[in-house]
């Protein structure tokens, strides 16, 4: 690979104030440096010491790492704990009645759980499991509403040593059947339906069609939460009610001990072939990367209201959902619904009503939050807020300012998190308190996490040049295998063309500016090649949302047969949909706009207009399908996951 060129030149810094660098838990640079070099003299001891800080085990471990076999590593592989133990358990000595959760629903019902009653409720329903035949080593699927039920269902199956996948509830029946088949699931848990938005969306019925698509023998059990109470159809004995396990089991499991290398879940995510990844996360090192991520990054304090606006189906979901804020004892918020219902404010109003001091969404959240309405975020106090963060894809700069400015009021600290499904928890991000913000950088590696950025024989690239992003040490919470697959899990992280396979390649590019920090410049396959030049999406995108005029944007690549790539842009604009008779002045204008800001490289081909973006319901942008699009080629795609179908049709005749 040639090197890829960085073009976007971003100056600006924000250090953390004197107040908050005080009270920071890594406070100031000098603490930040002194346990990085606490893990660069011996790594190993660092990551037993930060294990034995914070994680209670039944069994101490005496062997740190096994690297015996690589890449197949195991950490504190001698050593037995219980995940739902040091989520729940060991808080009821101490902080038993402390708010664990305050869930808020789509019409605006809160519930509120104490550690002593989610405890009582995940015991209950991990009974339950163990009279269904459902025990340690087994295979669960859920696919449930974003509710304190889908948190209770993970934790039972933490408890007996089940093995969990969650399924993102807007999957198609034939996404959830590929799922239900590959983990072998002996049960599944869901929900009559889900309610996002004012809209029911069924779960049942869906799951209904996965198994009656064949090779569903394994599943024995379905457990159905009543969310909406609408009909469904029902099978017994296979079909259950939740209700009615949960009345006839006691408030008292006793957990099961496992090895910390026993498979805590798989998390399916999308391949560059088309058939999902089954992510294979182990129990204690995995744990321990969310609980210092917690400690770190996010700077917990036992005062804190947390509210992670992601789902379960996702990563994020588990790692700052189910499992790092409970480790830790937090209040966490819990949200069914979307960010514009009733209206477009509804996500402030929630943070001044439960006064949340810890705000972490997506980007493409922050940008469709521009879009409603920029100033919104002033008709709310939003003084509780002391910390903000971005996950999920590289935030552009523009999109970063909005959030520091008008939600956080210029005071907030923004922790812009570099992380994956297969690390478990972050792996870039300031300390808050320990290090000057950048927009749109990531900043600097934990401590612990041995990052670099190497050209494709594996040999590091000078600060400046883009390459692909690896870590070179083993860490923790990182991917044990895919679930099945172990030949594919060698292949696609560990390859042997990147330093003979001693590192775990994440598939992403990024550079280094001239003080270290990390800037993530897409996917390697959203790496732009125009006229011999490597581009990152992410950089064109950056400079489009920078135009006044932007709201959103996604840059992919087109075949063309002198450039060899020609850069395709789709745009959501701030203002009303663009009338024909003003395309053409606003297409000239934006490409001379990004031929300012980054050069005449980078002009776009083709830009195209849309009402919105295709996404996911949990706010992805599906760029896949947009190259499909700016090919003009079929779409061949499973696209049952789309908030919005429609919009393909449209950007589709935008051409």
């Amino acid at each position: 690979m040639a090197t890829i060129e960085s073009v976007l030149n971003e100056s600006r810094i924000f250090p953390p104030s004197p107040e908050f660098v005080q009270l920071a838990n890594v406070s100031g640079p000098k603490d930040y440096q002194k346990l990085c070099n606490e893990a660069e003299t011996d790594f190993q001891a660092f990551w037993a010491q930060q294990a034995r800080k914070h994680i209670l085990w039944h069994k101490p471990f005496t062997q740190i790492l096994d690297d015996s076999d690589p890449p197949f590593y195991k950490w504190f592989s001698d050593g037995e704990i219980n995940v739902s133990y040091n989520c729940l358990d060991r808080h009821l000595s101490t902080q038993p009645d402390k708010t664990a959760i305050i869930f808020e629903s789509d019409d605006g019902e809160v519930i509120r759980a104490t550690y002593r009653e989610l405890h009582q409720q995940v015991c209950k329903l991990a009974n339950a499991l163990k009279t269904h035949n459902i025990s340690k080593g087994d295979r669960v699927v859920i696919y449930m509403p974003m509710r304190i039920e889908a948190v209770v269902a993970m934790q039972a199956c933490a408890r007996i040593g089940v093995i969990h996948s969650v399924v993102f509830g807007g999957f198609s029946s034939k996404s959830l059947h590929e799922r239900i088949v590959d983990a072998g699931a002996k049960a599944v848990i869901t929900a009559d339906e889900q309610v996002r938005g004012g809209k029911h969306h069924a779960l049942k019925a869906t799951v209904d069609e996965a198994l009656n698509m064949g090779n569903t023998e394994s599943v024995k059990t379905v457990i159905v939460y009543r969310r909406s109470g609408c009909e469904v159809p029902f099978d017994p004995p296979r079909d259950v009610w939740w209700h009615e396990i949960m009345q006839h089991t006691g408030t008292d499991c006793e957990p099961v001990w496992v090895n910390a290398e026993h498979p805590l879940f798989t998390l399916y995510t999308s391949g560059s072939t088309g058939k999902p990844k089954g992510v294979q996360h182990s129990s204690a090192g995995y744990l321990l990367g969310t609980m210092v991520s917690m400690e770190w990054v996010f700077d917990y304090k036992p005062s804190d209201i947390f509210w992670c606006t992601a789902d379960v189906g996702w990563i994020t979901g588990h790692s700052y959902v189910t499992y790092g804020p409970l480790a830790i004892g937090a209040t966490q918020i819990i949200f069914e619904g979307i960010p514009t219902y009733p209206h477009p404010g509804r996500f402030w109003e929630m943070i001044d009503r439960h006064q949340v001091t810890t705000f972490y969404t997506a980007p493409t959240a922050i940008r469709s939050l521009i879009k409603l309405g920029g100033d919104l975020p002033e008709q709310y106090q939003l003084t509780s807020l002391r910390l903000l963060g971005s996950v999920g894809e590289p935030i552009n700069p523009e999109a970063w300012m909005w959030f520091y400015e008008k939600v956080g009021r210029s005071r907030c600290p923004i922790v812009d998190t570099w992380w994956q499904t297969e690390t478990g928890s972050h792996m870039i991000a300031p300390l808050p308190g320990a290090l000057p913000l950048k927009p749109g950088s990531c900043t600097l590696p934990l401590p612990g996490i041995f990052a670099a950025i190497v050209d494709e024989s594996g040999h590091e690239v000078e600060l400046g040049k883009g390459g692909f992003l690896v870590i070179k040490k083993p860490f923790p919470s990182q991917i044990r295998t895919l679930w099945k697959d172990p030949d594919r899990f060698k292949k696609a992280y560990f390859p042997q063309e990147v330093a003979g396979g001693q590192y775990y390649l994440a598939g992403d590019s990024a550079h280094r500016d001239s003080e270290g920090y990390f800037w993530i410049m897409g996917r390697v396959d959203d790496v732009l090649n125009v006229s011999g030049h490597r581009l990152g999406t992410m950089e064109i995108e950056s400079a489009l949302v920078a135009n006044p005029l932007v709201a959103e944007a996604a840059v992919v690549g087109k075949p063309h047969e002198v450039k060899g790539e020609a850069i395709i842009a789709f745009v959501v604009l701030k203002g009303d949909f663009p009338q024909e008779k003003d395309k053409v002045r606003i297409v000239t204008e934006l490409r001379e706009w990004v031929a300012r800001e980054i050069g005449p490289i980078a002009k776009p081909e083709e830009i195209r207009f849309g009402e919105n973006l295709p996404k996911t319901r949990s706010g992805k942008i599906m760029r896949r399908l947009l190259r499909t699009l700016a090919k003009d080629e079929e779409i061949t795609q499973d696209v049952s996951t789309l908030e919005n179908p429609a919009i393909l049709e449209q950007l589709r005749q935008a051409h």
